[in-house]
C-alpha cells in the first residue's frame, strides 16, 4: 500500500477543504489513505504527492468528484428522516398552496446524492397536488458536487430492496419494474427533477429566483463551524420569506448566528 506522509495529508486535506468544504482533521489521515489508495494506484501514481499535483491540475473537477465520493458516505434512501416529509405534506405545502399566488413553487434539494431524496420530494408533490399539479409551474432543482452520484440519480434505477421500503402505490404509480431485482423511476417523474452539478462553497449562489423550500441534509456534518455558518447565511439569502430550510437530524444551527427561525428539530424558516 502506498503510504501518505503528514505533509501529503496536510496538502490534500487543505485542498479538499478549499474546494468542497469537507474538513479532515489529523486523525482522519488513515481514513484518507485507505479510501484513496486504490484511486492513486488506478491512476498509476507512485505517491500521494504525485496525486496531489494531478488533482490540482484537474480543471474539470472529475478527480475531485471521485475523491469526495470516496471520503464521504453517500448513504441515502427513500423517505429518509420521514418526519420531514410528513411535516412538508401537512404544514409546508398547504401554506405554500394558499400563499403562492402565481403558482410558481421552487424547491431545491441541495445534496441530491443518488436521487432518492429529490425523487421522494417529486412523489410527495405529485401526491399532494394531484390533478391540480398541471396548474403549477413547480421547479425541483437537485444539485450535488459529485458527478458519479448525479449520473446515478438521472438514471433513476434502484435495487428492489430500496423500493420495497416505500408505499406500494408509489411503486405502482411512479416506478417501472425492469427485472426481478431492479426498478426505474418513470420518465415523467424523472423529467420533473432538474439535476445540476453545484458546489455549495460558491461565494454567490447564481439562482435568479429564491426558493420556497430547501433540503440540505447530512452535508454540514463534514464542515467546520465557519464553513457551516457561511452556508447557512447563503441559504437564508436564497430563501423566499416564509420559506423553509430542512437540515439533517444529526446537524444543528447556532441560533445566535442566523436569522432563520427555529421551528422544530432540523427545520428552520425565514420570517
Amino acid at each position: 500500500m502506498i503510504k501518505i506522509t503528514n505533509d501529503e495529508f496536510r496538502l490534500l486535506a487543505n485542498y479538499i477543504k478549499e474546494c468542497s468544504g469537507i474538513h479532515l482533521k489529523q486523525e482522519k489521515k488513515a481514513l484518507l489513505m485507505g479510501r484513496l489508495t486504490s484511486l492513486v494506484t488506478e491512476l498509476q501514481m507512485e505517491s500521494f504527492m504525485d496525486f496531489y499535483d494531478y488533482l490540482k491540475k484537474d480543471d474539470e473537477g472529475v478527480v475531485l468528484s471521485k475523491v469526495i465520493d470516496r471520503i464521504t458516505t453517500n448513504h441515502t434512501y427513500f423517505m429518509r428522516e420521514s418526519e420531514h416529509f410528513g411535516y412538508l405534506q401537512t404544514e409546508v405545502l398547504p401554506f405554500m398552496k394558499s400563499t403562492i399566488k402565481n403558482r410558481d413553487l421552487r424547491v431545491w434539494c441541495a445534496a441530491s446524492s443518488t436521487g432518492e431524496e429529490p425523487y421522494t420530494l417529486a412523489m410527495i408533490l405529485e401526491d399532494y397536488f394531484g390533478k391540480e399539479i398541471v396548474k403549477w409551474d413547480k421547479k425541483l432543482l437537485a444539485t450535488d458536487i459529485s458527478l458519479d452520484v448525479l449520473d446515478t440519480a438521472k438514471k433513476g434505477i434502484y435495487m428492489k430492496e430500496k423500493v420495497d421500503s416505500i408505499p406500494k402505490m408509489w411503486v405502482v404509480n411512479y416506478f417501472n419494474k425492469l427485472d426481478t431485482m431492479s426498478y426505474q423511476i418513470k420518465e415523467h417523474m424523472r423529467s420533473q427533477v432538474i439535476y445540476r452539478r453545484f458546489n455549495l462553497l460558491e461565494q454567490n449562489f447564481p439562482f435568479k429566483a429564491k426558493f420556497h423550500v430547501i433540503f440540505c441534509r447530512n452535508v454540514m456534518i463534514y464542515f467546520d463551524n465557519k464553513t457551516k455558518e457561511e452556508l447557512i447565511n447563503k441559504f437564508y439569502n436564497a430563501l423566499e420569506y416564509g420559506g423553509y430550510l430542512f437540515i439533517g437530524h444529526s446537524e444543528s444551527i447556532d441560533r445566535n448566528k442566523t436569522q432563520l427561525k427555529y421551528i422544530k428539530p432540523a427545520v428552520y424558516r425565514k420570517v
